[in-house]
């Protein structure tokens, strides 16, 4: 508390009704994040003061003023969370309400917290038996959690600190919320509490001695240590404490106030010292705040007055506060003396500082006056004239009354046109050859043909050329399936869709990707046993090997961004795009790197990787290494921050081990009279970043003051993988990546007695051919790049990533490749290393260690973990419908056919408009999400049974359950009253990925939508679909499963609904009709006959009217062996049928799938007889 401090502000507290008298605040609180206080009544009414004016902001009722007083406050990114003595209210400091929570266990509420997981989740309690967690998020009650105690103020540090009407203090474990230590703080009861770091204060009172029932504040402050778990020295206050608080920014510092306004300054390591004041009340003072800053103090007396205390020049709530959004007042019109004789020019216009809606973008212009047509000499010449005009025979290409757009032949777009559907492509290349050579010309030129690359850099334009923009997915009727992504790419790298949420990180993504070393760590581990639903490091792994697989294909990361968005870390973080305050894209990705290293670090640690063989290389590693020791070779810079204060000399040392480092550039200084510039280069950037020299203010140990701090990192060791965030803010540091070569692709580091030192160029050269020095010459992999554009454009972000270091074979030269989300294409080091100033800057880079260049480690595949598949992982015991591979005979590999079906819910509905044509335009596809997977043996003594049957628990709420199509209901996903095996996404998932990798074959009809919902690539040559096998390319449509079905097996299926075990099994049978088809050489007429039946009947299998099917439960697999009818309850769910092919009844019990007369394996055929 500085000399100058005083009372800056002094107010009433208003009444709560114009015809109500004031009445004192019963709570008091700053908020954390806005220049706010707030105050409540024991009315139920909260009101807000801003700023050091105490000026009214907002006021708002949370309950009926018969349930009593306001409690406490809690403070929140969206709103503030006020506690009533019947219920929970959570308002937008504007004054909304987000949400209001009551409930019958709710009787007399005191005090609330945070728990574990910060602000998204709070604990409340009171003078009752039960205390309730609340999701803040949701607005919902997760828990209850019963109590024998009965608590009146709460606080939250390594342990949640709570008081009991006893004036005992008990310790909860933030997490279980179970009692871990009692205090006995006071003898009767305690008065106020704070708790901070590793300290405990409180003061309270006892019974006088005279007469037993009066009671009296003590004079003294207990003190607590939460490290040692003792009690201290109480820090004496003869005046009688009634209220104390923590210092917030001072560690061991308190503020002790008594009722009559004496305040002490007191060092809880030398109590008997203190700093006096004196707050000029008539009465006494019922509440006592210190705000988040350390820099105001809040008071309320009982006779309603507010007091702010602080220094006047620097008074301030918070350090980093939000800015409040204030009421705009209407500005009054001027009155104008309006007469005949008034001019209209005498009318001023308004002065807009926003864009009106009548000013349209450009983009929705259209040019008025097209340029009339050039006719031909020789047309004209065929024409004859009448007294109207000419006429004659339309020799030119266009239909009659078609306008020709002869403006589009004066001036050519310099954007990327979007490619046709695929469905537009195949009809054309049926009606005509011609056609489809066109196209496939014009695509010949299209963005990744190495050959259109213009002579001069396209990062030297002024503005970002069309390969840097942002691309967009056009959606047809199809859906997404039917958009031409081959269009955007030609080569052999797979690109990643940005239609899903969080796909602003697909650029960092396809860099780590391409960097071997983390490539090789996410797939060793995935390839492990783990199963934790939110493990980011296999879900990096799932999409790495996607796009390995994809070999050019569009991939996506659906299922990493859902698990980075259930992360609880992740929305504080802002990591997320779908929240309301989002950084920069550049600032985000910088920020999910830094989050990312360190997931990675600490899974990796938590299950010893499949294979280590590659690291054992490139370290020179004589025995296997721990994952902790692994993990700090890859990715941990180690160091030791020396922090030393400027006015005692004094050091200390603290750990600075960083996984991601972000540059330092030099401050701008002028050059001398006459001389040059000195220049800057990337490695001096580099080693400022690393070593991070810089002076700050803090807290000194030995001066106890804040002094001026001088901080150094001491580098112990680099990683081999070092990851830079570029940080540029400033003009200065654009101009200085503007700068022609500026960025070297390799660079030379040497770590010698602390120090850290970077070279590159000719000095790199240099070092190398002298070997005096241990140097580690590092790769640049590759950068995220923000590329920023103007209006109708948005900032995006893009990879320019050097793909000639994850090859298995060195090609001997730079392969510099721009991804662009899915549209790849090659680019020249020029191009790659060139920056703009105005438009082109990084975001992030990627070194490795040269010798890890080219490195793969494949050994995973072999040490896959494929215990999955033989456990059992449903509670329940009712009857299953599926039957787990048995290890002992059933081993999937890759001669292995299985059939899988999916079943999808979605998860939002289409987004469609009507165009100017008055056509339907998709705007946004459908979203599904993965309902249930069944997966059924192919081949076996139990062929034709499934031995995967999973329902997903969606954590996304679900608009539309399809169950008309899916067989889902609320019920099969709901934990609490499903039947089925329900898992999580990620234990389903990784089930068909142990598949995949075995090398399996995934049978089945149409299963490029299922691949695309499980989100998994799946190579061609792992892929039998029924729905190509039976296609007729001539006649543009490819057939349903139940109509095939109806034709060939003569069975009826999909009469109400889709049953996914029902489908795979068709699917199986069907395949074998090929088999079959094919051997006897009769598949051509075949597919003739089927395709002419289908337009007798419009391609639906025929329905008798008089057929009426009950849905029923997926028959168990051990229904019929005991007996009974399968599906006997009478839940909704999948219809039952009976067919001729097949039958899993006690007569064919050894070959369940081998009843189907009319047809019989050839020799050729990969199924057994």
């Amino acid at each position: 508390m500085d000399a100058d401090w005083d009372e800056v502000t002094r107010i009433a507290f208003p009444a709560p009704g114009t015809n109500d008298y004031p009445r004192p605040a019963t709570t008091l609180a700053f908020d954390t994040i806005a220049e706010l206080l707030w105050a409540g009544n024991d009315r139920g009414r909260v009101a807000s003061f801003y700023g050091r004016d105490l000026q009214r902001y907002t006021a708002f009722k949370i309950q009926p003023p018969s349930e009593g007083p306001v409690r406490q406050f809690l403070f929140h990114d969206k709103g503030v969370i006020a506690l009533g003595t019947r219920s929970v209210h959570m308002a937008m400091r504007r004054g909304p309400a987000l949400w209001n929570i009551r409930h019958e266990d709710m009787k007399d509420l005191q005090c609330m917290t945070f728990t574990s997981k910060g602000a998204s989740e709070i604990i409340v309690a009171g003078w009752q038996d039960t205390m309730f967690v609340i999701d803040v998020v949701k607005g919902e009650i997760v828990k209850t959690v019963p109590t024998e105690h009965h608590y009146t103020i709460m606080k939250k540090s390594k342990y949640i600190c709570a008081a009991t009407r006893s004036g005992c203090v008990d310790l909860l474990d933030p997490v279980t919320f179970k009692l871990v230590r009692s205090w006995q703080a006071h003898a009767s009861y305690i008065n106020d509490m704070d708790a901070q770091n590793d300290f405990i204060v409180t003061c309270g009172g006892s019974l006088k001695q005279q007469a037993a029932q009066t009671y009296m504040l003590d004079p003294y402050v207990n003190v607590f240590d939460l490290k040692n778990m003792t009690s201290m020295k109480p820090m004496p206050f003869p005046p009688l404490a009634a209220h104390v608080r923590l210092h917030p920014r001072m560690l061991t510092t308190s503020i002790v106030t008594s009722q009559h306004g004496q305040m002490h300054v007191v060092d809880i390591m030398n109590p008997n010292t203190s700093n006096v004041r004196y707050a000029n009340v008539m009465s006494f003072i019922n509440l006592f705040e210190i705000a988040p800053s350390g820099e105001a103090l809040a008071m309320a007396d009982s006779e309603c007055n507010v007091h702010l205390w602080g220094s006047p020049s620097k008074i301030h709530f918070t350090n980093m506060a939000l800015p409040i959004e204030l009421p705009k007042a209407e500005e009054p019109a001027p009155m104008l003396d309006w007469s005949p004789d008034t001019p209209l020019s005498s009318i001023g216009l308004p002065y807009y500082r926003e864009p009106l809606f009548s000013a349209w973008p450009a983009d929705i212009i259209s040019d008025v006056g097209a340029p009339p047509v050039q006719l031909d000499p020789g047309f004209l010449a065929t024409l004859k004239q009448t007294d109207w005009g000419f006429y004659g025979r339309n020799t030119r290409g266009l239909r009659r009354n078609q306008v020709e757009d002869t403006r589009a032949s004066t001036k050519t777009s310099a954007a990327i046109q979007a490619p046709k559907f695929l469905s537009e492509k195949a009809r054309e290349s049926a009606m005509s050859s011609g056609a489809d050579s066109a196209s496939d010309s014009l695509a010949g030129q299209g963005p990744s043909d190495p050959s259109s690359s213009p002579t001069e850099l396209e990062s030297l334009k002024p503005e970002a050329p069309p390969m840097y923009r942002n691309l967009e997915i056009k959606y047809s009727k199809f859906g997404v399936d039917d958009f031409d992504f081959g269009y955007y790419n030609k080569t052999q790298y797979a690109g990643l869709e940005n239609h899903i949420p969080n796909s602003y990180a697909n650029s960092l993504l396809q860099l780590m990707h391409y960097t071997p070393l983390l490539r090789n760590m996410a797939l060793q581990h995935a390839a492990t046993a783990c199963v934790g639903d939110l493990c980011l490091l296999c879900e990096l792994g799932f999409v790495f090997d996607m796009l390995q697989k994809a070999e050019g294909s569009t991939c996506q990361a659906t299922n990493l961004f859902k698990a980075l968005s259930a992360t609880p870390q992740a929305a504080p973080l802002g990591l997320l795009e779908e929240e309301s305050h989002v950084p920069s894209l550049s600032t985000m990705t910088q920020g999910l790197g830094r989050f990312l290293f360190d997931r990675i670090t600490h899974e990796y640690r938590s299950i010893a990787p499949a294979s280590t063989a590659l690291e054992q290389a490139v370290f020179n590693l004589p025995q296997p290494p721990n994952p902790d020791e692994l993990a700090s070779r890859i990715l941990a810079t180690s160091a030791v921050v020396m922090i030393k204060c400027m006015n005692c000399r004094s050091e200390t040392t603290r750990p600075g081990t960083a996984h991601v480092n972000d540059l330092m550039y030099p401050l701008p200084k002028a050059g001398a009279r006459g001389g040059r510039a000195t220049k800057t280069t990337f490695s001096q950037v580099l080693k400022m970043g690393v070593e991070r020299e810089t002076s700050s203010k803090g807290w000194c140990s030995r001066c106890q003051r804040y002094q001026n701090l001088q901080m150094r990192k001491t580098i112990h060791s680099v990683p081999a993988v070092l990851a830079v965030n570029a940080a540029v803010s400033t003009a200065e540091h654009r101009r200085l990546w503007a700068t022609p070569g500026w960025l070297p692709e390799e660079i030379g580091i040497i770590v010698d007695q602390g120090q850290f030192f970077c070279f590159e160029g000719e000095d790199l050269k240099l070092h190398l051919q002298r070997g005096i020095h241990n140097i580690t010459v590092y790769s640049l992999i590759g950068m995220v790049v923000n590329i920023e554009s103007n209006a109708p454009q948005k900032t995006h972000l893009v990879g320019m990533i050097n793909v000639a270091h994850a090859e298995t074979t060195p090609p001997g030269e730079s392969k510099w490749h721009l991804f662009n989300d899915f549209s790849v294409r090659p680019v020249s080091a020029a191009e790659a290393l060139r920056f703009n100033a105005a438009w082109k800057m990084p975001a992030v880079l990627l070194f490795q260690m040269k010798a890890a260049n080219n490195q793969s480690n494949m050994d995973w595949k072999a040490k896959l973990d494929t215990s999955i598949l033989y456990k059992d992982l449903s509670p329940h015991s009712e009857a299953k419908t599926y039957r787990v591979l048995d290890p002992e005979t059933e081993r999937p590999g890759p001669d292995t056919i299985v059939a899988l079906d999916t079943e999808f819910v979605s998860l939002k509905q289409p987004e469609i408009q009507m165009n100017s044509d008055g056509e339907r335009e998709t705007i946004r596809p459908m979203s599904h999400a993965l309902a249930r997977v069944s997966v059924v043996r192919g081949q076996g003594e139990h062929e034709g049974e499934a031995f995967i049957d999973d329902y997903i628990a969606i954590r996304e709420p679900v608009v539309d359950y399809l169950t008309l199509y899916s067989g889902i209901t609320a019920s099969d996903l709901d934990p609490r009253t499903t039947k089925h095996n329900l898992v999580s996404l990620k234990t389903a998932y990784k089930k068909l990925w142990v598949l995949l990798n075995l090398g399996c074959r995934f049978l089945g009809h149409g299963l490029r939508q299922d691949f695309r919902v499980i989100n998994i690539q799946v190579p061609r040559a792992q892929v039998i679909d029924t729905i190509e096998v039976f296609y007729l390319k001539s006649r543009l449509r490819k057939l349903s499963l139940a109509f095939l079905a109806w034709y060939l097996l003569k069975e009826d299926i999909q009469l109400e609904t889709h049953d996914s075990i029902e489908d795979a099994r068709t699917a199986l049978k069907l395949y074998r009709k090929f088999l079959e088809f094919e051997d006897a050489g009769v598949l051509e007429p075949m597919l003739e006959d089927i395709y002419k039946a289908g337009r007798a009947t419009n391609f639906k299998p025929p329905r008798r009217e008089d057929q009426v099917i009950q849905r029923t439960d997926t028959p168990p697999v051990t229904a019929a062996s005991d007996g009974g009818a399968a599906g006997a309850s009478g839940d909704p769910s999948t219809p039952a049928r009976k067919t001729a092919g097949l039958a899993l009844g006690a007569s064919s019990s050894s070959t369940p799938f081998g009843t189907i007369p009319v047809f019989t394996p050839s020799k050729g055929s990969p199924l057994p007889k």
